[in-house]
């Protein structure tokens, strides 16, 4: 049986089938490129907000005010569930306590300094770890597109068989698109180990939590913390009356006369001034890729043994090592620096494969120049926003609406590149691209 089908009908078909193609080009090239900067995670916090009070080192006695401090502020608030200490580290040297409702900075006696303002580094990580979507929705997505950097990595590999030989040939002429190829097929080939690094461990973390749902449904009956035990070590039974403030002090010089060759990041206080309260202290293991190692103490600073992330099982010691792979938090700024030029590489790769395609279509007469300027609002039109989101910040403050900008910028770029195909916007946009980066380089020098 033949479907009756107009010319017409399959045009549009055919269109609405390449529309969606672009939309998931620009969806990867978004959390590649997002992914590529936010490696400077760290440095942009510091960039962000330049007079906050660094150290190498902080008291423990210092930490214990400092907690009790910014509890104090909150006596008309609900209570906070967790309570984190984030400790000075190389990258980031800065001492904040952060609660369910407001972080501060705390200087090296343990008074409050000022709040936290790093809004646009948080939208950045959010933009690649989410897409600005809240909840699971946003994890799961950019998950998928994990799955399908990998597809596409392998499948690549498969489709040139050559693909090695000829990993430093290079035609630089775009002769009927051979260079644009050329650089899409070098730049895979040299970036392979990273990008498969990079989309195995993108698809890890962004379903690791369905899978955790899942798993919770399956065999927990549904209690998400049971799931994660096994892995991240069980929550404590809440017990809400009131009590005094956990001894943080104590364990953290527990740690420095134990542990003294691992370094404390973080200092997490579950369900702070209640009976039920008790302390972890990750701390970083030298030459290891995991995080961190999770320490357990109670209330009166006691020890209570570790998780195991260090030398539990393997599979333990594989999900704490996939953070640290996936964003190069290890090895310092000289790591940082490759994974940025890595990234950039992997940008490229997406960017001019999706080229290669349109130049194909257009060489076998199937001309779309609306899908072409697309295209080229979606390549030079994000980093437009992200630019114009970080002046925004810097201009109006940490409370400027970001998200808000950086989608409604997009959303405008390619409204216009969508009604105006012609003259074709590339030449524009690249201008007002390295214009946008040349006010941002400006500008903080200025306010």
């Amino acid at each position: 049986m033949t479907l009756a089908v107009s010319k017409d009908t399959v045009q549009r078909a055919l269109s609405a089938h390449a529309a969606i193609g672009l939309l998931a080009s620009a969806l990867l090239y978004l959390i590649c490129l997002t992914g590529t900067v936010v490696v400077f995670y760290q440095e942009w916090q510091r960039i962000e907000q330049p007079a906050a009070p660094e150290m190498t080192t902080i008291a423990p006695a210092a930490v214990q005010r400092g907690v009790a401090a910014v509890l104090a502020t909150e006596t008309d608030k609900p209570g906070t569930t967790h309570l984190y200490v984030h400790m000075p580290i190389d990258g980031l040297p800065r001492a904040t306590v952060i609660t369910d409702h407001q972080a501060f900075h705390i200087d090296p006696d343990g008074r409050i300094a000022a709040p936290e303002e790093n809004a646009w580094s948080e939208f950045l990580l959010s933009a690649h770890y989410a897409l600005n979507i809240p909840g699971l929705v946003g994890m799961t997505i950019v998950g998928i597109f994990g799955v399908m950097m990998l597809a596409l990595s392998l499948s690549g590999v498969i489709a040139h068989p050559r693909i090695f030989r000829d990993a430093f040939r290079l035609r630089a002429r775009d002769n009927h698109g051979v260079g644009l190829a050329d650089w899409h097929n070098r730049l895979s080939v040299w970036t392979l180990p990273f990008g498969l690094a990079i989309a195995l461990t993108g698809a890890m973390i962004g379903l690791g939590v369905v899978g955790a749902y899942g798993l919770a449904a399956a065999f927990y009956k549904n209690d998400l913390d049971a799931a994660y035990a096994p892995i991240f070590g069980k929550e404590h039974g809440a017990d809400p009356s009131a009590a005094p403030l956990a001894n943080i002090a104590a364990p953290l010089a527990y740690m420095a006369a134990k542990h003294p060759g691992v370094r404390p990041t973080y200092v997490i206080v579950h369900d702070p001034q209640t009976r039920g309260q008790h302390v972890q202290i990750v701390a970083e293991h030298p030459r290891r890729l995991i995080y961190g190692e999770t320490y357990e103490f109670g209330a009166d600073g006691s020890y209570h043994g570790k998780v195991g992330l260090s030398d539990g099982h393997l599979g333990q010691q594989l999900v704490a090592s996939t953070y640290n792979l996936h964003f190069g938090n290890y090895g310092g700024l000289p790591v940082k620096i490759i994974y940025f030029l890595l990234g950039l590489a992997l940008t490229i790769v997406v960017a001019t494969g999706t080229s290669i395609w349109l130049g194909k279509r257009e060489r076998r007469g199937v001309h779309d120049p609306r899908l072409r300027s697309l295209w080229d609002g979606v390549l030079w039109g994000v980093p437009i926003a992200l630019t114009l989101t970080f002046l925004a910040r810097v201009i109006a403050g940490n409370a400027a609406p970001l998200t808000a900008i950086f989608w409604l910028l997009c959303a405008l770029i390619l409204l216009v590149a969508a009604i105006r195909p012609q003259p074709r916007p590339k030449r524009m946009l690249q201008r007002l691209c390295i214009a946008s980066l040349l006010v941002s380089l400006v500008v903080p020098l200025l306010v």
